[in-house]
């Protein structure tokens, strides 16, 4: 099966800073891959190469095309939501629906406004009299009503409340996962995304620390909740993180059998923000 995103020695540079450094990876078609890493890591950067949005060094291939030409072409099959829906303020919510049913074909009319009904937004309202999370409401229902291979989201649900962040992911897996549209994700928000996730990338100072399937984490990976009498022996082991809870200690581990670490304490597979904090933070 031909991979949606093809990605091999992608590098970037600003003048004396690395914004990437040889980062490879693939995307498969009808995956949903957590894009994670900390400010400045890199992640934007790698989005907007995927987008086509900025220069590179490398080779990408996104459905198959090169995003530094053709773009126009790409975008048919690419939707981008960035982390500030930016839409002009003297528009109106019907106005707006108006304009993406007429320059994109792959947008359904009646899927954004069965969106929009799930909201407090009035098709007659102007944008300027929307708070900024209705206009990120509103940015999300053009988006995610139009079909597409690849949807690239950048910090989506930036400015949202719990409430409606829950439903936008709920949403987004039940729209998504089974037309085999692929989906890229970048959000700080690890916890709320963990569980919609096939796979994972960690980025961190231009630089891939993590890919994986979250089917493979298992296998990877172990936290194990450390009696103070068998931390000395535990420690041999060479844990990747370790932290203080309630009088134990919690360490996570690297390639090590689960079957020895259970003569420490309780095993189980890190969660995803866990695991991040502790590659983030080895050595």
């Amino acid at each position: 099966m031909t991979a949606v995103v093809n990605a091999r020695g992608l590098s970037k540079r600003y003048g004396d800073f690395h914004a990437l450094r040889d980062v490879s990876f693939d995307i498969e078609p009808g995956s949903i891959v957590g894009l994670i890493g900390p400010n400045g890591a890199g992640k934007t950067t790698t989005l907007k190469s995927l987008l086509g949005l900025t220069r590179f060094d490398g080779e990408l291939e996104v459905l198959g095309m090169d995003p530094r030409h053709g773009r126009h072409e790409l975008m048919k099959r690419v939707c981008f939501i960035a982390d500030v829906g930016v839409l002009p303020r003297w528009l109106k919510v019907k106005h707006a629906i108006d304009y993406i049913e007429g320059v994109h074909e792959g947008f359904d009319r009646d899927k954004a406004e069965a969106l929009l009904l799930k909201t407090k937004i009035s098709p007659s309202q102007k944008v300027r009299q929307l708070s900024k999370g209705m206009v990120t409401q509103l940015h999300l229902a053009l988006v995610m009503a139009i079909e597409v291979d690849l949807l690239v989201l950048d910090e989506p649900t930036l400015g949202l409340d719990i409430l409606y962040r829950k439903s936008f992911y709920e949403r987004l897996l039940n729209d998504y996962f089974d037309h085999g549209t692929s989906i890229v994700i970048s959000t700080h928000q690890v916890e709320e995304i963990e569980s919609l996730l096939t796979h994972l990338i960690f980025i961190d100072e231009g630089e891939i620390v993590l890919s994986c399937s979250m089917e493979e984490l298992p296998g990877m990976y172990s936290e194990v909740l450390v009696s103070p009498e068998n931390i000395e022996q535990a420690l041999k082991y060479s844990p990747i993180h370790s932290r203080e809870i309630l009088g134990k200690r919690s360490m996570i581990f690297e390639d090590v059998s689960a079957d020895m670490l259970g003569n420490f304490g309780e095993v189980h597979t890190p969660s995803v923000a866990d695991l991040f904090v502790a590659k983030m933070q080895k050595g």
